[in-house]
């Protein structure tokens, strides 16, 4: 509740409540047919955990880029072909 705005309301957040069910509702669908494809709990927890590593891996780096863009008076995007990176990456 500390990061609402102080004008919201009653309504805004009931139809919060329902997008997050919605979307819970949605991952639980994704698992369920991913149990069905084969992939087992544990390799789904597993592979949630390396994405979740991977994530604080490329925020680290995103974040000493944008220093490094910071020192060097440049943008981040102007650094990406010196370090051999992609765009996308």
């Amino acid at each position: 509740a500390s990061c609402r705005p102080p004008g919201a309301t009653g309504e805004a957040l009931r139809r919060e409540i329902e997008e997050l069910r919605q979307k819970e509702l949605a991952l639980d669908q994704e698992i369920a047919q991913l149990l069905s494809e084969g992939y087992s709990l544990e390799e789904l927890e597993k592979h949630i955990a390396l994405l979740h590593e991977y994530n604080d891996i490329k925020d680290a780096g995103q974040m000493l880029l944008g220093k490094l863009a910071v020192i060097r008076g440049v943008t981040t995007k102007q650094l990406y072909p010196e370090y051999d990176l992609e765009l996308s990456d």
